[in-house]
This record gives structure tokens, sequence and C-alpha cells, in this order.
């Protein structure tokens, strides 16, 4: 009876060890024949629920994106174009300043190929992709399409025939560390540019080309129509036909485009850069430099149309409103498509939704109710106010496109601090205009300023004084991702501060030993962090992490900087990290294949990899362990792990056991 316990508890452990090596996803390949001589592979993956995988098209400065690397190439088979990939998902990480393309629930990738060699029957494909929750896994996959029998299936590494490709490396993904702060909601995305959208469109009609239209409207359709009935049909019908001209216009940039090429043109550096231009243009506009108009003859042969009467009548009408409205709500569309253009997907179709309903709602309303007609404030001066303050945002968005460009080609021209001494200068120049020190051309002279004015005047100023501080390093989480990150700065720890004035210069540090987050002393060689903490006689911190592991970032940037635990890792233990997606290459005497996976392991990153697994049973990141210098674990591992008070615990645990 003993042994039969012994046995089962036996069994319970290993299969709790077991369940900690993660698979998230799980491919299924397939082929097709398409012509004579080409295939259609495709590789479908399920995705477990809150897991995701980053698209081929992710940001350099991202995370990691999937590759397809396929054997054997050269006489065989050519690969035709860049593998497809379903439907994708956005958000911005605001903290890096870059948006991520991700997948959730489902992906498939396709690709086609052309077959060269007649004699060559399989196709060896290799899969790399990183998938993250609240830990990220690198994995590889790999599968085999046979072109006689159209069958496909997943093989080990070992049955690679020939490896001749490499795969193309970022340089980002091996130099540095990369931040990140994901929402995987796509939805609450498209939420988020429907409503900024729609602000973006009450704003527009508090323009000098919109406002005054919207009594002339009204009156127009309740007068002219021979019954209210009559009137109030005429308005809505006029303010949806508002709303289908903006979708149509969205739904244009889409079908122009295509989610897949916006998606793409989002990161590209022109991209950001003609937006940039694009957007000084409309601020210069809106602050009275010149007028955007579209041609007259335009508006003369819209308004023809609009005479006819009738629903045709209408629609025409609701044209000639965004075509003589152009000067003041193009450049706020110009921005809004900018902007939902770098999400992907829908986003302009969505955006154009929400600004034209903004835009047709008080038409509809007011004819609804006319009486309210009376209580709308007479145009004014005011009305420019709305369009120069406009002017003054746009200005100061468009330099975040500038930046986005500086650093995908890390010219470092725009540092953070660059950046946030811009924003500071457009914004003491919108609160001096504010409060009546600055006039601009279109300004009607007055002698004195508004209340609201004032009160708008005094909160942009709050707004100022309180970017300055950043320049000497605070964090400004208020407007977090639209400067550069603090790793992006001319002085990472503060201005006057630097590593050399705490850190010992690299000639004092130990063999293998550098420099790392918080000017941690770090290892990044398993053994000779491990012969060091035996000749100062400190226990290990073993960090199993990743150069794109999202919540290794959030870890060291929250957990590790707080004090409680700063300390401890500073001056109790010998912090060993072991970055599972270093791409560098092991020497070829180095290499071999995994006796616990039957991958190959070729790079540094699949060394340390190996090692989690076929020692701790593990492999996903990031992932902690407190060892002494036998190589013992002093107390359970961890992961992610965000309660500060928790980890140090666990960490001190750690310690206290070593010391007995």
């Amino acid at each position: 009876m003993k042994n039969i316990f012994f046995s089962i508890l036996l069994l319970l452990v290993f299969a709790s060890v077991e369940a900690q090596i993660l698979n998230p996803v799980k491919w299924t390949p397939s082929i097709e024949k398409k012509t004579d001589s080409e295939y259609l592979l495709q590789l479908n993956g399920i995705i477990e629920s809150d897991w995701h995988v980053y698209s081929q098209f992710t940001p350099e400065d991202g995370p990691l994106p999937t590759e397809l690397i396929f054997h054997d190439k050269k006489d065989n088979y050519q690969v035709l174009g860049k593998a497809t990939e379903s439907k994708t998902s956005r958000a911005f990480n605001e903290v890096f300043g870059v948006d991520e393309i991700f997948f959730t629930d489902k992906v498939t990738f396709s690709q086609v190929i052309k077959a060269i060699n007649p004699d060559k029957e399989t196709i060896q494909l290799e899969l790399f992709y990183q998938v993250c929750k609240e830990s990220c896994i690198s994995e590889t996959k790999y599968f085999e399409f046979n072109l006689k029998t159209l069958q496909a299936k997943e093989i080990e590494a070992s049955d690679i025939e020939v490896e001749n490709t490499t795969k193309n490396l970022s340089k980002a993904s091996v130099s540095k560390p990369i931040e990140k702060k994901l929402n995987t909601d796509t939805n609450s995305g498209l939420l988020a540019v429907f409503f900024i959208a729609f602000f973006s469109g009450f704003a527009a009609l508090l323009t000098p080309c919109v406002f005054p239209m919207i009594p002339m409207t009204v009156s127009f359709f309740t007068k002219q129509s021979k019954n209210k009935a009559k009137g109030i049909k005429n308005a809505i019908i006029y303010g949806i036909s508002i709303i289908l001209i903006y979708v149509f216009l969205g739904s244009v940039i889409t079908l122009l485009f295509g989610a897949d090429a916006l998606n793409a043109l989002s990161t590209n550096v022109w991209f950001n850069v003609i937006f940039f231009v694009l957007l000084v243009v409309f601020a210069c506009s809106f602050l009275g430099a010149f007028e955007i108009m579209l041609p007259n003859s335009w508006a003369n042969k819209v308004d023809r149309q609009a005479d006819k009467g009738g629903i045709i009548g209408i629609v025409f009408m609701a044209l000639a409103l965004a075509i003589v409205s152009f000067s003041c709500t193009g450049p706020i569309i110009g921005t809004l498509l900018v902007e939902a253009a770098s999400k992907g997907g829908i986003a302009p179709i969505v955006g154009m939704l929400g600004f034209s309903t903004a835009l047709a709602l008080p038409f509809m309303l007011f004819a609804l109710f006319p009486g309210w007609l009376n209580t709308l404030p007479k145009s004014g001066g005011w009305l420019n106010t709305v369009k120069v303050s406009l002017g003054f945002l746009e200005l100061a968005l468009a330099f975040k496109f500038l930046s986005n460009a500086d650093l995908v080609l890390q010219l470092h021209w725009f540092e953070r601090e660059f950046f946030l001494a811009i924003w500071i200068a457009i914004f003491s120049a919108f609160a001096l205009y504010l409060f009546g020190k600055i006039t601009l051309p279109h300004d009607s002279p007055s002698p004195f300023i508004s209340v609201g004015r004032l009160l708008m005047g005094l909160l942009v100023l709050t707004f100022t004084i309180y970017l300055i501080p950043g320049l000497w390093g605070a964090p400004l989480k208020l407007i977090s991702g639209f400067p550069p990150p603090m790793t992006y700065s001319e002085s990472p720890y503060g201005v006057g501060y630097s590593r050399g004035v705490t850190a010992a210069t690299a000639k004092d540090l130990p063999d293998g030993a550098h420099k790392g987050t918080h000017d941690l002393m770090a290892f990044t060689d398993y053994e000779k962090g491990l012969a060091y903490a035996k000749s100062v006689n400190k226990p290990i911190l073993l960090d199993f992490t990743g150069f794109a592991c999202v919540n290794c970032r959030k870890m060291e940037d929250y957990v590790w900087a707080d004090p409680r635990v700063l300390s401890v890792i500073k001056n109790d233990v010998v912090l060993i990290s072991l970055y599972v997606d270093d791409k560098r290459e092991l020497p070829i005497n180095e290499q071999y294949v995994s006796k616990e996976t039957g991958k190959k392991i070729k790079s540094i990153g699949n060394k340390w990899s190996d090692f989690q697994i076929t020692r701790y049973k593990a492999n996903a990141q990031p992932y902690y362990l407190v060892l002494d210098t036998d190589e013992k674990s002093l107390n359970d591992a961890v992961g992610y792990t965000p309660n500060v008070t928790e980890y140090a615990q666990w960490i001190k645990s750690g310690i206290e056991q070593f010391k007995k």
C-alpha cells in the first residue's frame, strides 16, 4: 500500500513538473496544389485564450516577429513573395512608443511556392515565433510538405535535411531589451478610435466653417418644408448623408491600401516623415498661415445638384457642406485618417463613422428641437480661438511621427529630452496665445479674454509645467507613449547623472559581468556567474529572460526598481540573466541537438532555453530561481510576480535559507 501511495505521489510530482512546459499554440500544416508547378502551403494555429502570437510585420524595436524559414531551396523550388497572414490586431505600446501587431485565438500563414526540381518531393519549413501572455515563449517548429501525396506534418528538428538558411535578425532583437505594454483587446482599440474621432467631430463643429452652418441649415429644413414632420425627415436624411459621405471616404482609404498595406506603412520611416510634413501643413493652416480649400468649381457643381431638391438634392447639400467646410475640417480629417491608418484594418472606416456622427448629430437634433437654436452662442472670435487651439495640438502631434521615424532608424536626433523641449515650447506658446499675449492673423481684436479662455490657458500652462521635470528624468506617465522611452535619451539616468557617477568601470567588473538595468551587475553566462558566486559566497538569482519578453521588462521596471528589491539584488545575490532569445550563433563546435527536445541548439538563446527546459522543466519567461553555490534551489521558482511585497519576500526567503 505504501509503495502504491509513493508511486501515485511521484506521478503527481512529475505531472506537475511537466505541466510547466507550456505549448499555447497548436499548429496544423496543409498543402494545396494550385497549378502544375505551384503549391499553397499553410500553417494554421489555434492560440490558447489570453495568449498572442506576433506578426511577421511587427515593427523593429518591438517584440520578435514570426519568421518562416525554408530549407534546401536552391535549384529545388522558389518561394513566391512574402507569406500572407490572417487578420491581425494592433495595439500601441505606451512604454516604448511603437505599435505591436499580433494574433489572438487563431492564426494562418500562407505561402505559395513554385517547384523547379521535379525530383524534389518534400519541402521542409522552419517556423520561429514568439507567444506571450503573462510570460513569453520563443518557439521553433518544423514542418514537412509532400508535393506528391499533398500531405503535411510536423517533424522533429533532427529530420531537417539541409540547413542553409539563417534567420534574418533585427538589430534590436540582439542588442538591447525591449520594453512593452500590450493591450490585446482589438475591439477596445477600435472603440478608442471611434470616440477620439467622435470628439474630433465635435471640435470640427466649433470651427468658423461649420458652426454658422447649423442654424442656417436647420432653419432651411424647418421653414422650407411643407410641415414640421417633413422638415425633421429632411434634416435626418441630411445627417445620415453626412455620415455616409465620410464613411465612404474611410472605406476608400481602407480598400485603396488594404489592411496589410496600412500595417506595413505605419511602421515605415517615409510614411512617418510624410505624415509629419502633412500635419505641420495642417497645423499652419489652422494657425492662419493659409487656407486649405478644395476647388471652387467642385462646390459650384455640387450646389447646382443640391438645388434640384428631393433626397438627391439633400445628399448633395451634405456633400456641399463637406466641400465648403474643408478648410476647417480637412486638417482634422487628415489627422484622423493618419492615426487610423496606423492602426490598420477597418480603423479608417470606424474613425470616419465617429467623426461624421458627431458632425451630423446637431443638424438632426436641432431639427427635432428647433427651440434649442436659441441657446446656441453667437458666432464670433471664439470660433477662431478653437481653430488655432487645434493647430497647436496638431503641431505637437506631428512631432510624434517624426520621433517614430527617428526611433526606427536609431538616429538619436529626437531623443526624449529634445522631444520634450519641443513640446514645452509648443504648449508654452499655446498658453501665451490663450492668455492673449500672442495674436495670430485671423484673431479679432479684444480688450480682454473670456473666463473660459483664461481657464483653458491655466490648464495648458499646468500641463506645460508638468512636462518640464521630464527633462531631468521624470517618467511623465500622463503622456506615456508619446515621447521616446527613457532608454532613448541623452541621460537615461536623468540630467547630471550617469552610470559613471555610481557604477564601477568595466575594468572593475569580474570576468563575464556587465552593468545592466538599474546599474545592477549581471552575468549573461551561467558558468562565469556561478564561479563568481562561489568566490564571494553569495546565493544566485537566476533570471531566465528575453530581449523581447514583455513582462520581463515590466518586472525590471516596476518590481526590481523598488528599493525593497533593488537593494537586495544589488548587495545580497549574484544576478545571472540568461536571454533565451539571444540570436548570436554558437561556435560550430558548441552546437548540438538537445536530448530533451530533439531540437538543434544553434544560438546562445537556444542554449539557455534548452538549459531551462532540461534542468527546470519550464519554458516560459520571466522565470526566477534562487540557487546556492551547489546549484540547488533554495525555494520554489516563480514567474511573473508584479506584487513587489510578494517578490521581495520570495527573494529574501531564499537568501535566509542560504544562510542556514
